[in-house]
């Protein structure tokens, strides 16, 4: 007896409540996917470097570099972690750098360490540590890398930002100021930025001393008129109020004590003397009667970099600065040491050449594409690029494309001299393809000769 069809049972509620369950995780593993494929972001304040900007990059650090060592500058690697307290008793209390600026933590053994804020302090420990004292005087150091601070971000400033500085330990004569400005010049020149310089003079602690009181009774006398910020600095640290970025502050300046008037006679021949040197190499600068920079360290000559027809503000424009810092070394525990040094702010250099349409390429301008077939082809060529390497001859390829055709577009989007083509029938034979171009007239030669037959067709 045939049995008829069992009719389908209808979904009970039960059934049909893991159905929506089963969506409800479907739609949670979802969920979840979702957050953990969640692209990261940069941390506000800091920057990726790109390919595209690689050559500006190049440009400045090689200009660096170069003058670096055509002045006897001998080259300084410093850590970028120290101990807090080297930039708490250089930088000084009521400086915007330690009092909001500076990364500080607690590392694993209980020490308070610091992202290093600047590097003069670093250059001026390993001055020390390593008894460079004993060197015959003056010693002198460049560096470049990076430094952090937890500043407000703006245009040219990061919260890590990247610098090159120089320090002469050793030598207190005025001529060295100015060699500083001098050098700091010749690279803004080397890269084709119209540069001014504004120099002033601190004086020593002793002939601050005298101004201060003059300054502080200038500003209580409008303390109504300044910020928060300010009114902090006229408490803490009065010279800072010369260095405020608060507009009112800056407009009350007209009116201010200057100390220039309260230098003693010989901060006041030491200064002349700076001058005289940059009048004798005619070197274009301008008096600023409160220019003081923004670390207590400072002492005598004081000096900033600014882009000549730039409209924006001090802080934004100044591309770098340094000064003469005569007590450092013995802050730290060594002994009295005259010094001086200057610092470049390297962002705003690439910054600078943007706005001049400075492009330099990231590197040379290749002439020759090497376009290789096959497997045999790739093998010998490994080989050949690297003759070429060793003989400076600019050449690129597009080993990751098969196809003739992809790899020959290439090379027409670099606007190549010469494509050399490898093949298995050439690897065989010993020969290589070389096309010229721009006529696109090719010829095949003896791979052992081609290093030579390329050489002397890029010279035509």
């Amino acid at each position: 007896m045939i049995m008829p069809p069992k009719k389908q049972e209808k979904p009970t509620k039960e059934k049909k409540d893991v159905k929506k369950d089963v969506k409800k995780d479907t739609s949670a593993e979802s969920e979840l996917i979702e957050k953990k494929i969640k692209t990261p972001e940069l941390l506000r304040g800091f920057k990726d470097i790109l390919p595209v900007d690689q050559g500006k990059w190049n440009f400045v650090r090689d200009s660096i570099r170069s003058l670096a060592e055509s002045y006897s500058y001998d080259r300084i690697d410093l850590p970028v972690l120290e101990k807090a307290d080297l930039f708490h008793k250089t930088i000084g209390k009521g400086t915007d750098i330690i009092d909001k600026e500076m990364y500080v933590f607690t590392d694993p053994s209980n020490r308070s360490v610091a992202m290093r804020p600047e590097a003069t302090a670093s250059a001026a420990r390993a001055y020390i540590n390593h008894g460079m004292l004993e060197q015959p005087q003056p010693v002198k150091l460049w560096y470049t890398g990076p430094m952090f601070r937890h500043d407000r971000p703006q245009a040219g400033r990061y919260r890590q930002f990247y610098q090159a500085g120089f320090e002469s330990f050793g030598a207190d004569e005025p001529i060295v100021d100015a060699q500083m400005i001098v050098m700091g010049l010749q690279i803004f020149k080397d890269l084709g930025l119209n540069v001014k310089v504004q120099i002033n003079s601190i004086g020593t602690a002793e002939s601050r001393s005298a101004y201060i009181p003059e300054l502080v009774a200038y500003f209580r006398s409008h303390r109504s008129k300044l910020c928060d910020e300010d009114k902090r600095r006229l408490q803490k640290n009065p010279l800072r109020l010369l260095d405020s970025k608060d507009e009112v502050a800056r407009g009350l300046l007209d009116g201010a004590p200057q100390i220039l008037d309260w230098l003693d006679d010989k901060s006041k021949e030491h200064f002349m003397k700076v001058i005289e040197f940059l009048d004798e190499v005619e070197i274009p600068y301008e008096l600023n009667p409160f220019l003081v920079r923004g670390l207590d360290y400072y002492t005598h000559t004081v000096f900033e970099f600014l882009l000549a027809d730039d409209e924006g503000t001090k802080a934004q424009n100044a591309l770098g600065g340094g000064g003469r810092y005569d007590g450092l070394v013995e802050l730290l525990g060594g002994r009295p040491t005259a010094a001086c040094g200057f610092a470049l702010g390297l962002e705003r250099m690439v910054r600078a050449l943007a706005k001049y349409d400075i492009n330099p390429p990231q590197f040379p301008e290749p002439k020759v594409f090497f376009a290789q077939l096959g497997d045999a082809a790739r093998r010998v060529g490994l080989g050949l690029f690297e003759e070429f390497r060793q003989v400076k001859v600019p050449i690129v390829e597009a080993a990751g494309k098969n196809a003739l055709k992809a790899q020959l577009e290439v090379a027409n989007k670099l606007g190549v001299k010469i494509t050399l083509i490898l093949g298995q029938k050439e690897v065989l034979d010993g020969t290589i393809i070389m096309r010229d171009m721009e006529s696109g007239a090719q010829e095949t030669v003896d791979v052992k000769k081609v290093i030579q037959l390329v050489q002397k067709h890029l010279e035509k």
